[in-house]
């Protein structure tokens, strides 16, 4: 579970940032292209957060869908999945949107 090394990232940037305050809220933005499976982030915060500034801070995730467009058309798709075909029959798709995994903010005490 990938996950666990992630959030303690999370819990690692959003620690040094409130420099010793408090943290009361932290949002993230997930795409659903990144292979990062928002349920498991949930669990590992909680556990990640213990004895630190963020222990029993609230966790709002926002999932950002994946989006595709055709380099061959310009056509742009929505995808759930990173390999996709678009209607024009090209399988040349560019993500532009959905591989992110983002620190949106964070609220303090």
């Amino acid at each position: 579970m990938h996950e666990l090394g992630i959030t303690r990232n999370i819990v690692s940037i959003v620690s040094e940032r409130a420099a010793g305050a408090r943290v009361k809220r932290v949002s993230l933005e997930v795409g659903q292209l990144s292979a990062v499976l928002p349920d498991a982030i949930r669990f590992c915060f909680d556990v990640c957060t213990r004895d630190t500034v963020l222990e029993g801070a609230a966790l709002a995730i926002s999932v950002i869908e994946g989006r595709g467009r055709c380099r061959e058309c310009r056509h742009e798709l929505s995808m759930d999945q990173p390999l996709w075909r678009c209607p024009c029959g090209s399988r040349q798709i560019e993500c532009i949107a959905g591989e992110q995994l983002r620190i949106v903010e964070m609220e303090l005490l």
